[in-house]
């Protein structure tokens, strides 16, 4: 096959709806309503409605969500948060920056999630929230999360970054969107996001009125009156050319769903079918009957420490892979002398040492996925 093999096709997915979104971005441009104009207004009414009819409040990116989330709880220097040692740093980063003390937990080795068993072993008189993280795509088991955080008065911030789109179903059958389950969610636009814009973005979601609007003053200046200032905040806001663009994109975010499913199906069968007793590598672990699958991302965990000599070996023949994440969090030195572990972290370090993420977006053919395969198949024949 000849061409370029990309991790994300951003390009490929702006060509099916160019004309939609050059005409978004040339209504702002021509409207010159740059800040606060009605496509953000717009954007909101609409994410509302895919949410469920949670509140929405955007904001500039991903990191500000969880960091006005926590500003808008109240929380006093000491309070600890917990938070899974398997995942991207901003999570951790926002406790940190707001003088609390981050927890680290670990997760479970299958889904790369936190569990209320992690959360229970994290847990002390000091604790006043938890930060879910939906890795990858997929669900938390929010369900035992959220009873254990009722028993024990603890705040759930959901950081809803990789896993927008995805539904988690209760006992007794009812389905929420991840994000809509905690006391706050968070998300990100960053353009490699299932819903993604072409820059920087973020939004915050909480069905709580009152708590909802203190998150709007936090991240409009501690603001709801201009130049009356209420509490201390951010300036922290999605542009509008950015809402342009996300109001064209939540229209397909289903179809997107839709074509990453088929695109992890068909890695899943063929991979299978080379490995079928898991001797070399484990595919992702779906919690099929609590939670549907978005795909942010196709991880596989590659066995007998052979991990980054794949890598090499794909990378050799064109086709990229990426690591997520090459260390947890309490190995990073920004959380040195900072961070509490909860408890023993062997699943997040073994993660750490055996991920390796494959191609995986929208525009994603067959034909690229066997040659992705191909690549694979010839590694480990060759041991």
């Amino acid at each position: 096959m000849n061409g370029k093999i990309n991790m994300v096709d951003l390009h490929g997915q702006y060509l099916r709806i160019k004309d939609e979104i050059d005409a978004g971005i040339n209504e702002v441009i021509d409207s010159t309503a740059f800040i606060n104009g009605p496509a953000v207004r717009q954007f909101r009414e609409a994410l509302s409605r895919y949410m469920g009819g949670t509140d929405v409040i955007t904001c500039a990116n991903g990191t500000d969500a969880l960091q006005i989330a926590l500003m808008a709880l109240g929380l006093k220097s000491g309070d600890e948060v917990i938070v899974p040692a398997f995942t991207y740093v901003s999570s951790a980063e926002v406790i940190a920056l707001l003088g609390l003390t981050p927890v680290m937990v670990d997760v479970d080795p299958k889904t790369f999630n936190i569990t209320v068993d992690n959360i229970r072993r994290g847990l002390t008189p000091r604790t006043k929230a938890v930060i879910p993280v939906h890795l990858f795509g997929q669900s938390c088991d929010m369900e035992p999360i959220m009873d254990f955080a009722a028993e024990h008065g603890l705040y759930i911030i959901e950081d809803n970054a990789q896993a927008i789109g995805a539904e988690y179903v209760f006992r007794d059958g009812h389905r929420a969107r991840t994000g809509t389950m905690g006391h706050i969610g968070c998300t990100s636009f960053f353009p490699s996001k299932n819903l993604g814009c072409y820059g920087d973005g973020g939004a915050i979601f909480c069905k709580d009125e009152k708590l909802s609007a203190k998150i709007a003053m936090i991240a409009n200046h501690g603001q709801s009156v201009k130049y009356h200032h209420s509490i201390t905040g951010c300036n922290s806001r999605l542009d509008t050319i950015q809402a342009a663009i996300l109001n064209v994109k939540l229209k397909h975010i289903d179809e997107y769903s839709d074509a990453r499913r088929k695109a992890a199906a068909y890695y899943t069968a063929g991979l299978k079918n080379f490995d079928s007793d898991g001797e070399f590598f484990d595919t992702p672990f779906e919690m099929s009957d609590r939670s549907t699958h978005v795909w942010h991302q196709y991880t596989l965990k590659i066995k007998n420490g052979l991990r980054d000599a794949l890598k090499a070996f794909l990378a050799e023949r064109g086709i990229p892979s990426m690591i997520y994440y090459p260390l947890p969090l309490n190995e990073q030195e920004a959380f040195k002398g900072i961070a509490r572990t909860g408890e023993k972290l062997i699943h997040s370090k073994e993660c750490a040492d055996s991920v390796l993420s494959l191609p995986m977006h929208t525009e994603l053919t067959t034909a690229v996925q066997d040659e992705i395969m191909d690549g694979i198949e010839s590694f480990f024949n060759r041991l």
